[in-house]
């Protein structure tokens, strides 16, 4: 039967869903272990007419145990010792423990007996028992020193010996366990055997605040800001929903650590956001508030397109994107969109053709550093524990302390360009990372500690769809790879087969639908370079080696029109291999035999060096200078 129903799940309405379930089972389980959300703030119903209250869990515990008949709550941890819930009740509980000292720190040994005379009392008194941090009891579950083992059995048979203690009077006169709480972090913390095929202890998760708790939440923490009836205030109860939303991931008591954030910086109710952004990132400065970033993205239409040659439809829908994203509109037609990246781009299309350069583009215009441009070649992360690399290894494992070279990154600075070049070599486990970010725009390192990507662009970039599998038409299955699209190909052509060929990709070969969709109408797909392009690429790479001869050396270096017309025909030659081929055949054609030729001579400053030919013996070539 299910705890929801009104015959078990009924006496505690409007109480936390983990709660109720302990309320109800209180008949048929002697212990419970509590993991996950356990120190959090939770939700509790108030007294009579008055609002709900906030409470700790151990004062949670300690209120739907009271509404039972509990007469007190013994709590224990390694630190504090033992203490009595309420202080008050110390009278009551010498009846069963005898005279406690406060804080008393008892051995295990010791522990075994206070845990036995709440577990099996002798005189019919209601009382739980909490141990606080039980994580911490035993060094490795798997691997107990003796004391601890004798322990951890004693528990377990003591979970099988419980005496279910019977009350007259009050709102449940039938028997119920006086239960031994668990606190743990991981269910995992305690021996396997304490709870393996052991009927008489239940493990309950805690989970972390939904939307509804976040809400209800929001409208209480108004009150320190002057409301006290946010639905009479149609513009408070839209900030409270606003704030709500924004702290998704967030505890109920990071909600009200934000709340004295904001009054101690005296932001209002309706700026609850930015100390939202705050409270995650820890950081006052938002480079996506800053009033130039706007005319820096107008200009920018004008100054990409010259860093970034022969590509006028992926610099278009580039900049669009990175418009939407300073308005802060980045996925505005999603219920919650608040915690996802500032910005997503999936660069696909030929190898040297300007996507690493329209990545850093967009890094120096919005952040005006391309130091903010962080980089990850994905074919470094194709085996399956390199993920470990990007966020840290789990606990017990070498490099744990280190943490994850993204994370830490992004914890360092948030407000970065992040490229992961050539994401179709990762590993099909790191996608499901990347799920993670894309929607929810946060991810948990090895350490435990949460990243928020929320002020982050992500950009993807890809080779796929410039190959795909040949076909035997005999019926024969694949046989080989074939050229999916080739240069001089229309772009709209280019752009079609790209996208077909990425879709197909994620959705049969990774069976990962989901990821495609996260990408959406992102996909920005780069075109061949033409002929007038790659010109211009040229000339732009010739000019730098001119330069840097002239810096090095202080020689000034001219090429006949002959000689140069002839190397712009062979660097120019394949326009496939994209402006990266371009610089590629210079260095081989020109900067080889250039370095050759000057080696051996006794150079001045201000010396005019002048290329009167080229010419080519085998797959060298030489150079004539006058």
């Amino acid at each position: 039967m299910s705890i929801e129903s009104p015959t078990l799940g009924g006496r505690l309405p409007g109480w936390p869903p983990f709660i109720r379930e302990l309320d109800a089972t209180l008949a048929v389980h002697s212990q419970y272990v509590l993991s996950g959300n356990l120190y959090d703030s939770f939700l509790a119903p108030g007294d009579g007419a008055a609002p709900a209250r906030l409470l700790p869990l151990r004062d949670l515990l300690w209120e739907s145990l009271r509404s039972s008949g509990y007469a007190f709550m013994v709590v224990y941890d390694a630190v504090d010792g033992i203490q009595i819930h309420p202080p008050t009740a110390a009278d009551e509980a010498q009846r069963l423990l005898g005279r406690v000292k406060p804080d008393d720190k008892p051995s295990l040994e010791a522990l075994t007996r206070h845990l036995a005379a709440v577990a099996r009392p002798v005189e019919d008194v209601r009382a739980a028992f909490v141990i606080d941090s039980a994580s911490r009891i035993a060094r490795t579950p798997t691997d107990l020193e003796p004391a601890e083992r004798d322990f951890f059995r004693y528990c377990a048979k003591l979970s099988r010996t419980a005496r279910p203690v019977r009350v007259a009077g009050g709102q449940r006169p039938k028997p119920l366990y006086n239960p031994v709480l668990w606190l743990v972090d991981r269910p995992g913390d305690l021996p396997p055997w304490l709870t393996a095929e052991n009927e008489n202890v239940r493990e309950i998760t805690i989970p972390r605040p939904h939307l509804g708790d976040r809400q209800e939440t929001a409208r209480l923490l108004a009150r320190a800001f002057g409301v006290t009836d946010v639905g009479a205030d149609e513009a408070a109860a839209r900030a409270c929903d606003a704030f709500a939303e924004q702290a998704d991931g967030l505890t109920l008591q990071s909600m009200i650590e934000v709340t004295r954030l904001a009054k101690e910086r005296n932001v209002s109710l309706t700026d609850l956001p930015d100390a939202v952004r705050t409270y995650k990132l820890g950081v006052l400065d938002n480079p996506w508030s800053r009033g130039h970033l706007r005319r820096r993205v107008l200009e920018g239409e004008k100054r990409v397109p010259e860093r970034v040659i022969g590509q006028p439809q992926a610099v278009t829908k580039t900049l669009d994107i990175l418009k939407r994203a300073v308005l802060g509109l980045s996925g505005a037609q999603a219920t919650r969109s608040g915690s996802r990246p500032r910005g997503v781009l999936f660069f696909a299309g030929p190898t040297g053709v300007g996507k690493t350069e329209l990545a850093k583009a967009i890094t120096e215009l919005v952040f005006g550093d391309e130091s903010a441009y962080l980089r990850f070649d994905m074919s470094e992360f194709s085996g399956e524990g390199s993920g470990d690399r990007l966020i840290g290894s789990p606990p017990g494992y070498v490099g744990h302390e280190a943490g994850g070279e993204l994370t830490n990154a992004v914890r360092e600075d948030p407000f970065r360009v992040i490229l992961f070049d050539e994401i179709e070599k990762a590993h099909p486990r790191i996608l499901d990372k990347f799920l993670q970010i894309l929607e929810d725009g946060r991810l948990t390192d090895g350490r435990g500690n949460t990243v928020h990507f929320s002020e982050a662009i992500l950009i993807f970039t890809s080779n796929l769809g410039m190959f795909v599998p040949a076909h035997d038409p005999t019926g024969g299955g694949a046989a080989g790879r074939v050229r999916n699209v080739v240069p001089g190909m229309p772009y709209e052509d280019v752009e079609q087969r790209i996208k077909g060929a990425v879709a197909d990709h994620f959705t049969e070969v990774l069976n990962r639908p989901e990821l495609l969709n996260r990408f959406g109408d992102n996909i920005v797909v780069f075109d061949f370079i033409g002929a007038e392009a790659a010109d211009r690429i040229f000339d732009l790479q010739f000019a730098n080696i001119c330069r840097r001869v002239a810096e090095e050396h202080r020689l000034v270096l001219t090429v006949k029109r002959e000689p140069l017309g002839t190397l712009r025909e062979w660097c120019t030659a394949e326009l496939d291999k994209g402006g990266r081929g371009i610089g590629m055949a210079l260095e081989s054609s020109f900067v080889n035999p250039l370095a050759r030729a000057l080696f051996d001579r006794d150079l001045s400053p201000n010396e005019e060096i002048t290329v009167v030919g080229v010419r080519r013996e085998g797959s060298i070539v030489h150079l004539d200078i006058s």
